[in-house]
């Protein structure tokens, strides 16, 4: 099964940010992760708003796992670290149902 990775952000400093976006995605990449969403327009209907939102798809859940504790990935994002809030979750996909 596949799986998404879903995050939410607030951007706080846009250059760190920066340097974490163009480090991230080649490792995401490098784990067969595929950007469906990345920034663009959105309308909060519930929860907490946050002005950037990414959707990524990854061939497994277990490689979605795997690239967020990846050594490319986790250099990455220590330039995100003190330059956003995020919330990011890994969910996995269900199969289109049936007739």
């Amino acid at each position: 099964m596949t799986a998404l990775w879903i995050a939410h952000v607030t951007v706080t400093d846009a250059e760190a940010y920066g340097r974490y976006a163009k480090e991230a995605g080649p490792a995401i990449a490098a784990h067969g992760g595929v950007f469906l969403a990345r920034g663009g327009r959105y309308q909060q209907l519930e929860g907490s708003d946050r002005a950037r939102n990414v959707v990524a798809r990854f061939p497994s859940f277990d490689a979605a796992v795997a690239c967020y504790h990846s050594t490319d990935y986790q250099a990455a994002l220590a330039h995100a670290k003190g330059a956003s809030e995020r919330d990011l979750v890994i969910v996995e996909e269900t199969s289109p149902a049936t007739e």
